[in-house]
């Protein structure tokens, strides 16, 4: 079984894979301080709660946005399961991962499990849009390169700074209202947080239609990928689970290469 573990910088999306199914997801609250034995203690009762044992777990990968916290992941994976844990970037996804980009190192592993996933499930072009702390738009082209994208603040994390410096706005509940124009303070929030979120991701989108000369179809994960996508005129579909099948297909790849590699020795 696989452990794939995508660490953002609010939460943390921790998979479990038997082959190619999903058989399990959790979500949790990122924390930089996390030791490798807390990480690892934290596992066991999301595990013993789907009927599954740590135990179990072979192979594990990581997508990290957290430096901090990668070794903290690779220690507990190792220590609660033996696994060496593949840590996601440009090069460890090898061949999945073709881009058309002057340093493809600095290219965050979110992104690139993001692109890996997207080119695998959906073909080429296409554009995913992960909606977190930051809202990321990447690009694959007609090529199947990834040549770029977008990062902007995340929809929560401008709504938090919004609460933080305007004293006499409450804190809302992030949902979209039945109109633009607000009737009265949490309906005009919502309208411009919300709202203005969808509006600001469809105007990048027209935006990368314009640059590439073509229409792509255009996928969106992230915790708040429903909320955006269900008012948006140009995201086609969600999946909530693209980064872990991302890190799912690095590993499957990286396997397959070393029992070749192995297989032609003599």
């Amino acid at each position: 079984m696989l452990l794939a573990v995508d660490v953002g910088n609010t939460q943390t999306l921790i998979g479990v894979y038997a082959g190619s199914d999903l058989v399990s997801m959790w979500r949790i609250a990122t924390n930089r301080a996390s030791t490798a034995d807390e990480l690892r203690v934290s596992l066991i009762p999301l595990f013993e709660s789907a009927g599954l044992r740590l135990q179990d777990i072979d192979r594990a990968a990581l997508s990290s946005v957290v430096p901090q916290l990668t070794e903290a992941w690779r220690r507990a994976a190792a220590d609660g399961a033996g696994a060496d844990m593949v840590v996601c970037s440009a090069q460890t996804a090898g061949d999945l991962f073709c881009a058309d980009y002057p340093d493809p190192a600095e290219i965050g592993a979110d992104r690139v499990a993001d692109s890996v996933a997207m080119r695998a499930l959906y073909g080429a072009p296409c554009i995913v849009v992960d909606f977190g702390t930051a809202t990321n738009i990447e690009v694959i082209d007609s090529a199947g390169r990834f040549i770029g994208g977008i990062i902007a603040p995340g929809l929560q994390t401008s709504a938090q700074t919004l609460f933080n410096n305007a004293s006499k706005l409450p804190a809302i509940s992030l949902e979209a209202p039945d109109h633009a124009i607000g009737t009265n303070t949490v309906e005009a929030m919502q309208a411009g947080i919300v709202l203005g979120e969808v509006d600001r991701v469809d105007g990048l989108l027209q935006r990368i239609f314009d640059q590439l000369g073509y229409r792509a179809p255009v996928v969106a994960t992230g915790g708040l990928a429903p909320l955006i996508a269900k008012h948006s005129k140009l995201i086609d579909q969600v999946n909530p689970d693209l980064t872990l099948e991302g890190l799912r297909l690095i590993v499957e790849a990286r396997s397959t290469h070393e029992r070749s590699s192995q297989g032609g020795r003599s």
